[in-house]
């Protein structure tokens, strides 16, 4: 069953890619995910560069990369994890 993140993308045999490249890096270019696919299988997707850097972080300085990371929810650690009050177990040592 196809993903909805597979919808959006138009899928494109390795064969026509080759014969249309250009037009495909002008979809791609437009916010148009092109999906290739070679022998059946999903192989690549062609993809603008603002939509590959975003999740990369490959526009980052090195400054931007280092900087500190941002305050968590409600400003406590313990606002994304929770600690596990447990009792210690009983310990023979004979």
């Amino acid at each position: 069953m196809a993903k909805a993140a597979d919808r959006d993308k138009k899928l494109v045999h390795i064969a026509e890619t080759k014969a249309r490249l250009s037009q495909l890096v002008v979809e791609a270019m437009k916010g148009e995910p092109q999906l290739v696919t070679r022998r059946g299988r999903k192989a690549v997707v062609v993809l603008d560069w603002e939509t590959y850097a975003r999740p990369t972080g490959a526009d980052l300085s090195l400054w931007q990369a280092l900087r500190p990371p941002k305050p968590l929810p409600n400003g406590e650690p313990g606002a994304l994890f929770a600690r596990v009050e447990a009792e210690p177990r009983e310990v023979s040592l004979l």
